[in-house]
Order: C-alpha cells, then sequence, then structure tokens
C-alpha cells in the first residue's frame, strides 16, 4: 500500500482494513454493516475494554504496527480468559493522524487478525477518526459457555495461588529497550508481542477456580485487587516464583533485581487464579503463596512482609510502558 491514510480516506481506510479479516462460526455478521452479530450460546456475554496511547503505551521505534496489534488484542483477551471465559470477538477504535502512511493501520489490523486466530476469535467492525496522536481502543467479547464467572471476590483462608505464563518478561524486555538495545530477544518480543495463555483461563474455572485475574499491573498489584475484593491477606513466597538465568544476567547488567520485575513488572498478561488446597493443578501451574485469613486490611506481602515496590499505575510517574 502507497500514500497516507488521508490519500486513501475514511471508507478506503475501511475497506483495506475489513478486507484482511477473517472470521470464525461465532460471528453470524462481520463488518459492513451497522453493527455486527456475534453469537452468545451461554446467553450472557463477557465484556472488556482497553486503550492503547502512543507515546504511553507503545512507541513506534520500539515496536511496529503488527506489534501493537498483537499486543492490544492479547491484553484485552486476556481479561476475557481471567473470567474464565472463551474469547469470541472484538472491535477496534482507532484514532490516526491524516499524515500517518496507510501501511501502519494495515500491518496493525493484520496483527489483530492474527492475535485472534490465537485465540479462537476474530474482529468483527469497529470505527476510523482522524486525530493528532494514535489510539487504539479495543472492546472484547467473550462466551462462559455454561460456567459461572470467576470473579475477584472468592478467595478464601486456606486456598493456594498459583500462577501460568511468563511473569517479569516484558518488564525485563522496556529495561532493555530503554537502553537501546534488542537483546536478549526474547524478553524484547514478550514486551511487544504478549503471549497470554488463553486456555488457562476457562481451565482455571474448570478446575474450581475461586478467584482470578490476569497479570497486566504487576503480581502483586494484580493480587491486592483479589485481596482487596475477598477481604483477605495473600502471602508470596518469592522463592517460588520463577527467574530465569538470562532475566537475572539483565537485571545484573541494568542494576536491578530481577525479583521486581517478577513481583511489580507488568504487561505479560499470566493468569494468577486462587484455588482450593486439595485440587490438583497441571504442571503448568506454578503454586507461589496462599491466603492467609480475612483481613480488616487486606494486602499482599512477599514473604510475610510487605512489598513496597508498587506496580503499574497508569495515573503514577513511571513513565512510557513501552
Amino acid at each position: 500500500m502507497k500514500g497516507t491514510v488521508g490519500e486513501l480516506g475514511e471508507f478506503g481506510l475501511i475497506r483495506e482494513l475489513t478486507s484482511r479479516l477473517t472470521t470464525t462460526p461465532a460471528v453470524r455478521l462481520g463488518p459492513g454493516d451497522d453493527a455486527a452479530v456475534v453469537a452468545a450460546p451461554d446467553g450472557r456475554v463477557v465484556a472488556s475494554t482497553d486503550i492503547l496511547l502512543e507515546g504511553r503505551h507503545f512507541r513506534r521505534d520500539w515496536s511496529t504496527a503488527y506489534d501493537v496489534g498483537r499486543k492490544a488484542a492479547a491484553q484485552n483477551m486476556a481479561d476475557i480468559a481471567a473470567m474464565g471465559a472463551v474469547p469470541t470477538a472484538l472491535l477496534l477504535g482507532l484514532v490516526v493522524p491524516a499524515e500517518l502512511p496507510a501501511t501502519w493501520p494495515a500491518e496493525l489490523m493484520d496483527g489483530l487478525r492474527d492475535e485472534c486466530q490465537v485465540a479462537g476469535a476474530a474482529v468483527v467492525g469497529g470505527d476510523v477518526v482522524r486525530g493528532e496522536t494514535i489510539t487504539v481502543s479495543i472492546t472484547a467479547l467473550g462466551d462462559l459457555r455454561t460456567t459461572e464467572p470467576v470473579l475477584r471476590s472468592g478467595a478464601r483462608p486456606g486456598d493456594v495461588v498459583a500462577v501460568t505464563g511468563w511473569l517479569g518478561w516484558s518488564a525485563a524486555g522496556h529495561a532493555v529497550l530503554s537502553r537501546g538495545f534488542r537483546s536478549p530477544r526474547a524478553f524484547v518480543e514478550a514486551h511487544r508481542r504478549p503471549e497470554p495463555p488463553y486456555h488457562a483461563g476457562p481451565a482455571a474455572a474448570a478446575l474450581g477456580a475461586t478467584a482470578m485475574t490476569d497479570v497486566s499491573d504487576g503480581l502483586i498489584a494484580d493480587l491486592g485487587h483479589i485481596a482487596e475484593a475477598s477481604g483477605v491477606r495473600i502471602d508470596v513466597r518469592s522463592g517460588a516464583v520463577d527467574i530465569p538465568s538470562q532475566m537475572s544476567d539483565i537485571g545484573q547488567a541494568v542494576g536491578v533485581d530481577p525479583l521486581h520485575w517478577v513481583l511489580s513488572g507488568g504487561e505479560d498478561h499470566a493468569i494468577a487464579a486462587v484455588f482450593p488446597p486439595e485440587t490438583k493443578l497441571p504442571a503448568r501451574w506454578r503454586v507461589i503463596g496462599e491466603v492467609l485469613g480475612r483481613s480488616a486490611l487486606p494486602r499482599v506481602t512477599v514473604d510475610g512482609a510487605p512489598w513496597e515496590k508498587a506496580g503499574w499505575d497508569h495515573f503514577g510517574e513511571q513513565g512510557d510502558a513501552g
């Protein structure tokens, strides 16, 4: 594709973007009408929305448009999976400058489409608007398939806390990119294109998970949401979390304790869930802590002590998320 978004025009851009899409059996009517129609066999629809803003959540010198598309889809569908649901559809709201090369939104759509295919979902529509800053807004839909949603509020004293997926990899990749490097590549790619374990959410629900969340703002911060909603104290064992040797090498090179990335780094979109203690968990799950009891001051501790280093806060002072 040659030219800019402005030269292509609104309807030309829409035609180009929708021509790149695939569909699934859940999509009864895709793009092209006033609204899409998506099957909801369960009779309930799980919905979530999120926004990525250039300069705040991604940088074009760090990530391709395709990367941004994969990331935008992943972080939204991870929220669906964390409810114990299966992702079915995405809607895209896109703000772009008129002078942006037309290839950028096209490649973004390719990334959205391909990440949806990983999860078994499809992009079913959206809107495009001219603006000064690239903004990607996603609404994700999902189906519970007759199960009950797994909320943050169900954790009970004696339950165990387990995680599946990567922890700290995105934060380590961000540290590498911030210093002008592009390797170790696995960590850089984890930051550019997170890989949520979509299957783990519905699987955890089937195993009897009492509470669940995806790790978007940092493990301690997100477990804190469960602690607050459930009125409990959660303790994490630092020795139980996985710190790969390459992450330790990166930490040593940049002067950061890698445990900080694992406990406070966000955007990995791993799944953290709370289970009854007798639950036989598959090997993909790692038990990292326990629910200690009801608490007038719900909180998360690490090895019995407060963890003072906060996770991601959109209104905090962390700077660009990359």
